[in-house]
Parts: C-alpha cells; structure tokens; sequence
C-alpha cells in the first residue's frame, strides 16, 4: 500500500471540482473515485441500503489506500449532498460492519472544497477533521480552492501545491 486515492463528491462530473483535481493530480499520483459512478443510498439505522455499492466501495478503498483525500464544492456552506451521504454511510461501519471500519485506524485523511469564491466559512472542514479523530485516523489538513472566471485563481494554485506536499 502506501498509495493515495481522492474521492470525489460534486453534483457535476466535469465541474470546478474536476478541475481542481485534474490540477491537484497532473502528474497522476492519486486514483480517483467520483462518487457519481457508484449507487449509495442514504444511511439506514436497519442497513436496508447494505447492498448498495456502499461497502464493496469501502473494502476497495481500504485495502487499497493509505491516504483518502474527500473532495467536495462548496454547496449551501456546506460539503455536497452526494459527500453527505457518503459520510452518514460510515455509519455501517460503525454498526454493520465493525471489521471493516476498524481498518480504517492508523490511515490518512485530508480534504479540500471549492468554491466560485475565496469565501469559506469558518469550521467548514469540522466534519472532516472530528470524523478523521472519530475513526482513529489522521488528519492530514485540508485547502479551500475558489475560481476566477472558469480558471483556478493563482493563490488558491498555490495553496493546492502546499496542500499536495503535505498529502504526498
């Protein structure tokens, strides 16, 4: 192992936060997983939803993966309803699947958002950071990206080069 994926969780296949990972992963360093090819229904305290694509996707993931990096825009101040999802689905792990959640201790997680603007309220990456702590994993940080016109604005480039040393 020792290899790093991002899981992406936009709306829109081919938006801002395509580009931001097209940037992000130009020498393709990182598998990516977008979240839209794959079915995962909301959490279920009775796990109806367990067939789902939801847990085949995370025994993949945490076999496969040292680091998870969550890629979101930014929607209504918060992380897209598709990554919403996602995290209340680690819920299985907390219940049905006990075994498969407790790999998931000792692995890295970072995340970063984006935006049209540089304009992220304060403890957007909350959920992140205390669902890493809850998990037993490590955080590794996280970065905002925002956008000038259809390009990446150059200080928010510079920001994705810090983060990516630190997730490398």
């Amino acid at each position: 192992m020792g290899s790093t994926v991002i899981i992406k969780g936009s709306s829109k296949r081919k938006g801002n936060t395509h580009k931001i990972i097209d940037y992000l992963n130009k020498d393709n360093d990182f598998d990516v997983i977008d979240l839209l090819d794959y079915t995962i229904g909301p959490f279920d305290y009775e796990f109806k939803n367990s067939n789902d694509d939801f847990l085949p996707l995370m025994e993949k993931v945490i076999s496969q993966y040292d680091t998870i990096v969550f890629a979101t825009p930014v929607y209504w101040y918060n992380m897209s309803g598709t990554m919403k999802i996602f995290f209340d689905r680690l819920s299985d792990l907390l219940h049905y699947r006990k075994e498969l959640g407790r790999q998931l201790r000792g692995k890295k997680m970072a995340m970063f958002s984006n935006s049209g603007e540089n304009d992220l309220k304060k403890g957007f990456s909350m959920p992140f950071l205390e669902s890493a702590n809850y998990l037993g994993m490590h955080y590794l940080g996280d970065t905002h990206s925002w956008f000038t016109g259809d390009d990446i604005a150059q200080e928010a480039k510079k920001n994705i080069d810090l983060f990516s040393e630190k997730i490398l």
